[in-house]
């Protein structure tokens, strides 16, 4: 088999995973299908669903992420463990999108890209909303700031 299929292979079944969690409540730090999870824990479940294991042990983190110190760990981490893609690339289903929510803030929101019959969307997992698939609308996508694809 030959490296894209198999790269389409992991990216197809990292989709139909995220959306097993669909529906799972917002809890802060969490990483459990239909118990909780944030938006790191939703990724840390896709990625124990097609590895096997965590990536790395999780340190305790709180909602502001590293914005006191403007340290971009969340992307530090992504780039440890997942393949960067280039910035004209196109944009696939099952890309891991990394968000800035705000100018001038770290980058600290997590979802995965996926495609419904309307177009772009992706799965993330919102305060106040739990894990949901949202369009991938134009304000969406003027805050992604670098995209992944699994190993």
């Amino acid at each position: 088999m030959n490296r894209a299929v198999t790269e389409r292979a992991v990216a197809e079944r990292a989709v139909a995973i995220a959306r097993g969690w669909i529906g799972t409540p917002y809890r802060h730090q969490a990483s459990r299908r239909g118990a909780g999870c944030d938006c790191l824990g939703l990724l840390r479940g896709i990625w124990r669903e097609l590895y096997g294991v965590e990536p790395e042990p999780v340190p305790a983190y709180t909602r502001d992420w590293s914005e006191p110190d403007s340290e971009e760990r969340l992307w530090a981490a992504a780039r440890r463990h997942l393949v960067e893609c280039a910035p004209g690339a196109a944009l696939l289903p099952g890309q891991v999108l990394l968000f800035r929510m705000r100018d001038g803030s770290v980058a600290k929101h997590l979802g995965l890209a996926a495609e419904t019959a309307g177009g772009p969307s992706f799965i993330h997992a919102y305060d106040g909303h739990g894990v949901i698939e949202s369009a991938l609308s134009a304000p969406w996508r003027r805050r992604v700031v670098a995209r992944f694809e699994f190993p």
